[in-house]
């Protein structure tokens, strides 16, 4: 029999505000103390009134207008009453019948629906006897940290279009820079700022080729692509073997568990029915047409370049598709590149401006800035010193060699390189009457290399060439050396 995988996507991504969705605590991810940014209103204390963020709103609609979906005109908030120890008004506020976003497209998925809610509190078990950051707690207990509860999340889920955990792991990777690039968030899945959770089904293909749809698993605590990626991957493979023993699936909700690399059960899944979703009776429905800085037209006026469009920007120039994809990805390394293109003369074609930008520069940052760092956010050289490197090699004042010692120096210290290659000597120029002598005693030093070339081994030249590159310091010209070297040997 064969099976067909069916996959679609939930993914909640906290977005950035300066406060909670519906009070003034701050909304701070990187608070370490428990339990500061909290009030009255996320505390769910009697009496208390929420107050709609109008940034939040903002930020899930201009999500809506770079996907191409379907702006709300008039939406609304619900209470989804459920009970758990994060949740401390018994309830979450999110939005049910009217979302904030319908359809939409990314990578290829088409989309559901995007909506607006507020998170939850922060379940934390400490390990050992006590847990210096959040009091005294015994092995095996539960805390909870109220600093996250009421943060703005956004909710985005696919249709059940994904046929692949390959697939699901490109989808969620480009919205995790679409975030990123709108500014709406850092979307970090190791901070539990973006967190996806993936419905898998396993159906039968007919002769006819038509689908039969399987029984839906959801499975959550996925905290990284691979991990998600490896999820799917694993219930595929669950399902398949479930159906080939004549059982049924069980619909349910499943974790993941990163030491097993298996998918265990946690519960059983419920329905929209479950939550008993209503209109949230403090909070006033919208009317969004009435709000005209939150119209389709502005916020489209707003939209940066986003990461599909300067991908293809960059095809365009001639760049190789693996470095328009590395550029893409890290905002700030693509934003320094866009303006290293601006800078640099027409002796140096974007091609070498990717090459050295997504290797020698890309090595340095990872070397220094740790290569466990998620994604780049600083680079100590600037785009100016960094265009003039490229022009002296380009211009072919200086050798590749020396441009790498360049770039070492100027990236630690920001100097401009034509002024260190002034001072140290470093530009091409000797005439091949001062490199004769430099030539002829590399050869006399290397003399058994000079027989092996000699004897017809082509690889002994380079290595010949190369000697004399580091006898002159690297500023002679490799071609000049190339034609000194083989007329003095041959």
């Amino acid at each position: 029999m064969d099976y067909v995988p069916t996959i679609g996507l939930e993914i909640h991504a906290e977005l950035k505000t300066r406060t909670k969705m519906f009070c003034s605590s701050s909304n701070d991810p990187d608070e370490k103390r428990p339990n500061v940014n909290i009030c009255p209103v996320c505390l769910a204390h009697p009496g208390t009134l929420p107050v709609i963020n109008r940034e939040a709103v903002r930020h899930v609609l201009r999500v809506g207008v770079a996907l191409g979906g379907k702006l709300a005109d008039y939406t609304e908030f619900d209470r989804k009453n459920y009970f758990y120890p994060d949740l401390p008004k018994g309830y979450q506020i999110s939005q049910y019948e009217y979302p904030l976003v319908l359809g939409g497209e990314l990578n290829g998925v088409t989309l559901t629906r995007v909506h607006l809610e507020e998170d939850t509190a922060s379940s934390i078990h400490p390990e050992g006897k006590q847990n210096a950051s959040y009091g005294a707690g015994d092995e095996g207990t539960t805390v909870i940290d109220f600093n996250r509860a009421g943060v703005p999340l956004m909710e985005l889920v696919t249709e059940p279009v994904i046929s692949s955990a390959a697939e699901a792991g490109a989808f969620a990777r480009e919205l995790q820079l679409l975030l990123r690039y709108l500014d709406a968030s850092e979307a970090n899945m190791e901070k539990g700022e973006m967190r996806v959770e993936a419905n898998v089904s396993l159906g039968q293909k007919s002769k006819s080729k038509s689908q039969k749809l399987g029984t839906k698993v959801e499975i959550k605590n996925l905290n990284s692509f691979r991990a998600m990626e490896r999820a799917v991957e694993y219930e595929i493979k669950r399902q398949k073997e479930v159906l080939e023993r004549g059982e049924r699936v069980v619909q349910e909700t499943r974790g993941w568990d990163e030491g097993k690399q298996a998918t265990f059960p946690q519960r059983s899944k419920e329905g929209s029915a479950d939550y008993r979703y209503f209109p949230d009776p403090d909070l006033p429905a919208l009317q969004l047409s009435e709000l005209s800085e939150l119209s389709r037209e502005c916020l489209e006026a707003g939209l940066p370049e986003l990461p599909w469009q300067r991908r293809t920007r960059y095809l365009a120039m001639g760049i190789k598709e693996e470095d328009a994809r590395m550029l893409t990805a890290e905002p700030m390394l693509a934003d320094f590149f866009d303006s290293v293109l601006k800078a640099i003369p027409s002796s140096v074609t974007p091609q070498m401006a990717s090459n050295y930008t997504t290797n020698d520069l890309v090595k340095l940052i990872r070397d220094t800035k740790g290569r466990d760092s998620e994604y780049i956010t600083d680079i100590p050289i600037s785009a100016r010193n960094f265009s003039i490197i490229l022009q002296l090699i380009g211009e072919k004042k200086v050798s590749s060699r020396i441009a790498k010692d360049l770039l070492q120096e100027s990236f630690s210290s920001d100097r401009d390189p034509a002024e260190l290659a002034t001072e140290r000597s470093l530009f091409l120029g000797q005439k091949a009457s001062d490199l004769s002598p430099i030539v002829e005693a590399t050869l006399q030093k290397h003399a058994k290399v000079v027989e092996d070339y000699r004897a017809g081994k082509v690889s002994a030249l380079q290595y010949l060439i190369g000697e004399t590159m580091k006898a002159t310091r690297g500023t002679a010209d490799p071609n000049v050396l190339r034609e000194l070297i083989i007329s003095a040997i041959t």
